[in-house]
């Protein structure tokens, strides 16, 4: 709700009705009082008369609930006790009645997370059960999942399901369940800022410049994408060993004769083994089978890889790759699967074949920085592999450190992680002395093997 009152504020004050106005003086005067003072940050001066105009003329102005809002956020924290207690509950009330009188400014989804929101920060206060709490979140997820979105209600939403597993109030497939269900929200609110995001990095890969309002909207899908990305880590960890081979084994097998012709169970089960490693497991060869046999897709064909890689067919595990990445026609879901393929292609030590996935993954989605760490990372790995001579050998760090920086430059997410990369592998190419001694500055080498890349000797 931060985002929504902080654009619409910067537009709205004194978009009223004049009829109203006309009507009741007071109303007008208070209103300007009770704004001024919020733009000033003198909230406890806005209070009264805040409240006079609410009460009085509740239709007036938006701003009544927009800078209410303001208003009894600094109430509560700012108070203790009983009192805060009835600041919060007034919030509530506050968010019914700006829905109430002005329900074009308001989604249902935004408001019921924001309500559990309030509720999880005042728990203790409100005396709130973490079932209590849980249901206020569920509410938006069930009643308007479109526009729950918060990325911290989202977590919260999860880790209270978990916490009443642990205490007994929840089995523990519920947990399972409801770690899907966030995940796969986690994923549709990343694909459209992603999808946003890199319509703004293909105007600047073009060298057109980004207006102003572009570069603040870029900026806001960059940090929803950080946001987005550290929750996703966050519910990973907080479900824990919860998650282990030992819990999910016994379950899938007790589950899998009801769900064995259920596609979305079935992708969950595959997805999760996989994910947690318990591919050694006869299940998982039962659960892609089933899961290749009920729904083929994409995704089938990449786990049935996952198994002929496991049984050393490396090359028809290849082939089935190639057919997962031709089946998926959806580009977010396809840049993903690049990068999934990529990466087990690396891990065979197949680096010529992963990098035209990872290349693969950029093109559909050039915001993602991921596949230039792994593509850094492989070339790193080669140098002792890819040069004549010594320093031919050390020159690949280079290479290695331009496509780390790469990272940072399109993936804010990665900015620290691309920069040390770079620098760790700038420190192990050849020094200032070394390139003295060897005579080549400026001038260009050629790497060999799979790299197949120039890189320049740096001028000193």
């Amino acid at each position: 709700m931060k985002t929504r009152i902080t654009l619409i504020l910067a537009a709205l004050f004194f978009v009223t009705n004049i009829s109203f106005a006309q009507q009741d003086e007071e109303c007008m005067n208070n209103l300007t009082i009770f704004t001024d003072a919020v733009k000033s940050k003198k909230y406890d001066d806005a209070y009264e008369p805040w409240m006079a105009v609410r009460k009085k003329c509740p239709k007036f102005n938006y701003a009544i609930y927009a800078y209410g809002e303001k208003i009894l956020k600094h109430k509560i924290k700012n108070s203790n006790g009983a009192e805060k207690v009835d600041f919060i509950n007034d919030l509530m009330n506050v968010w019914d009645e700006g829905t109430q009188y002005f329900s074009s400014k308001y989604k249902l989804g935004e408001v019921l997370s924001d309500k559990g929101l309030l509720m999880y920060d005042n728990q203790k206060e409100l005396g709130l059960t973490d079932k209590q709490v849980y249901e206020a979140f569920h509410k938006a997820y069930t009643d308007d999942l479109k526009n729950f979105t918060s990325a911290k209600g989202l977590y919260v939403y999860f880790t209270k399901v978990v916490d009443m597993f642990k205490a007994g109030q929840a089995p523990i497939q519920d947990v399972f369940n409801k770690y899907d269900d966030v995940s796969d929200k986690l994923e549709d609110e990343t694909k459209n800022f992603t999808q946003k995001l890199n319509k703004l990095v293909a105007k600047e890969d073009a060298e057109q410049t980004l207006t102003k309002k572009e570069v603040k909207y870029k900026k806001y899908y960059q940090d929803n994408l950080v946001a987005y990305d550290k929750i996703s880590g966050s519910i990973d960890t907080y479900l824990g060993q919860l998650a282990n081979c030992e819990n999910l084994i016994p379950l899938y097998k007790k589950d899998f004769p009801t769900y064995k012709n259920d596609a979305v169970w079935l992708k969950r089960a595959v997805s999760r083994m996989y994910n947690k490693e318990c591919t050694d497991d006869p299940l998982y060869i039962e659960l892609v089978k089933a899961y290749d046999a009920t729904a083929p897709s994409a995704d089938t064909k990449y786990f049935v890889a996952t198994i002929l890689f496991k049984q050393g067919k490396d090359k028809e595990a290849g082939d089935y790759l190639k057919q997962s990445y031709e089946l998926e026609s959806d580009t977010f879901k396809k840049a993903r699967l690049a990068e999934r393929i990529g990466n087990s292609f690396k891990s065979k030590g197949s680096y010529g074949q992963a990098r035209i996935y990872y290349n693969n993954a950029l093109k559909l989605n050039p915001s993602n920085g991921r596949p230039h760490i792994k593509i850094a990372e492989m070339y790193a790995k080669s140098a002792n592999n890819c040069g004549s001579t010594t320093f031919n050998k050390r020159a690949v760090y280079w290479l290695a450190a331009q496509e780390a920086r790469k990272a940072g430059r399109v993936d804010a997410s990665l900015k620290s992680t691309s920069s040390k990369a770079a620098a760790a592998y700038e420190g192990r190419a050849p020094s200032k002395s070394e390139i003295f001694t060897a005579g080549n500055a400026g001038q260009t080498i050629k790497i060999g093997c799979w790299i197949q890349r120039s890189v320049k000797v740096p001028n000193i």
